[in-house]
């Protein structure tokens, strides 16, 4: 007698990290771009606030749940304590120039993270502004969409007001989601 085999279930999405590790470096992500809008529109209160959240929920990342080596789990970790002082430093900034200069380093180093852990649920964009600060120093940022949206510019820049909000240009993406 023949048994009918069952149709397989195959999976939407597989992650080569797991959910325990996915789910709160997402939720820290989110935090980054709350920060990254903040900046965007000017507000060193929300700026602050999102920093302070983006610092707490990367010490809830658990890098050891990665399936890695020791040696991408230790580089992982760095790159957070240094996000993390990072995230906090921007939260005591006075000014928006101070935390915009602080955005920038947190936003490297956060750049350098994702691609050590290798993030593999969402297409993330490097965007660079070319005149971030005293219009000639170039910065970084990055995003989950393709548009630009420049937080070193924003909608309230003295003298462009919220003319330069679209400067800037997609100089990287990452993209894990396929690479398993």
């Amino acid at each position: 007698e023949k048994k009918e085999e069952e149709p397989r279930q195959h999976a939407l999405t597989q992650s080569s990290n797991n959910d325990a590790f996915n789910k709160p470096f997402g939720e820290m992500l989110n935090s980054y771009f709350a920060l990254q809008t903040a900046l965007v529109d000017w507000d060193t209160a929300k700026a602050s606030a999102a920093a302070d959240t983006l610092a707490a929920l990367m010490g809830k990342v658990p890098y050891d749940a990665l399936k890695a080596d020791t040696t991408i789990i230790a580089t992982a970790k760095s790159f957070s304590e240094n996000i993390t002082a990072d995230a906090q430093g921007l939260a005591g900034d006075n000014s928006i120039e101070e935390k915009r200069h602080s955005f920038y380093t947190l936003s490297e180093n956060l750049y350098s993270l994702i691609r050590t852990v290798h993030y593999d649920q969402q297409v993330i964009y490097h965007d660079k502004c070319p005149m971030a600060f005293k219009d000639s120093e170039e910065a970084y940022w990055i995003t989950n969409s393709k548009e630009i949206i420049n937080p070193y510019l924003g909608k309230k820049h003295p003298m462009y007001k919220s003319g330069m909000i679209g400067c800037g240009s997609i100089e990287d993406s990452i993209d894990y989601r396929t690479a398993k």
